[in-house]
């Protein structure tokens, strides 16, 4: 078994909704959830868009191998109404991997941790509700610190605490 981060984020249609079908289909294709963040709203970060996203944390045991659980997760999000158009815009669902166990992944459609971790907010603030103070596997860094040296400005607040 091996524990894993992922990111929900979401812009369009029933959001929360969204969400509560995307951590039900996460248990019964994915793992178990052992923990989650508070939902964080947040505006469009790389593209304009009046619809504020969505974003929760979630942390999961799973025994499925990164490439089968980035599968799974791209199932969902399919089953979910997830159509990828190749850029950044506007989704009913994106799930992604930040973290799985303290492997690095540098594949062709796979890089754990998430590449773009430390660039964004939205990422970062949900995350740290999970390992506040716990050193990120690879990146020997603590999601405080990561929040302190992030040159993201973007406005974001918790939505609801509701997990």
């Amino acid at each position: 078994m091996k524990e894993a981060i992922v990111l929900l984020g979401g812009n369009l249609g029933n959001r929360e909704l969204s969400f509560e079908n995307a951590r039900k289909l996460i248990e019964q294709k994915a793992g178990a959830i052992l923990k989650t963040s508070a939902l964080y709203e947040s505006e469009p970060w790389g593209f304009e868009d009046k619809n504020l996203f969505l974003n929760q944390a979630i942390l999961i045991t799973t025994q499925l191998s990164p490439q089968h659980l980035l599968d799974t997760l791209l199932e969902i999000e399919k089953i979910l109404g997830r159509i990828r158009s190749g850029k950044l815009s506007s989704r009913v669902i994106d799930i992604d991997i930040l973290f799985y166990g303290n492997e690095v992944i540098n594949t062709e459609n796979l890089k754990v941790p998430h590449p773009r971790i430390k660039e964004r907010l939205f990422t970062l603030l949900p995350l740290s509700e999970l390992c506040l103070n716990t050193l990120l596997p690879v990146l020997n860094i603590t999601a405080e610190e990561l929040i302190s040296l992030c040159q993201d400005k973007s406005a974001i607040r918790i939505y609801s605490s509701l997990k």
